[in-house]
């Protein structure tokens, strides 16, 4: 038998005021994911070992079949082979994200 696995990750969203109080996942038409929600099997799996962030890329390391406790070591090493680049073992990926300063309130002020 064949499977598929179906991973909604950041399906979740934050409820928008502009679409009447609902995700954009609940606000959407869906009539595929109706179809396969209704024709196969659902289930539930705990992807993230306690004490981890969770995030994308622990549990989809999990998913893969990888022990998130004995495999990750963050999620630049992942991010760089996924674009091709070939690291040895004692190599260091680091991942950076780009910002811009502007003259918007401190971020501790919009929480």
């Amino acid at each position: 038998m064949k499977y598929i696995i179906l991973l909604g990750d950041g399906m979740a969203d934050e409820q928008l005021a502009s679409l009447g109080g609902k995700t954009p996942l609940q606000f959407a038409s869906t009539p595929n994911m109706d179809f396969v929600a209704s024709h196969g099997e659902i289930g539930v799996a705990e992807t993230v070992p306690a004490g981890f962030p969770p995030g994308s890329d622990v549990a989809n390391l999990s998913v893969m079949g990888y022990d998130p406790r004995l495999y990750y070591t963050g999620r630049s090493p992942l991010e760089a082979v996924s674009m091709g680049v070939d690291l040895d073992n004692d190599d260091a990926a680091f991942r950076c994200n780009l910002v811009t300063l502007s003259g918007e309130e401190r971020y501790e002020g919009k929480t």
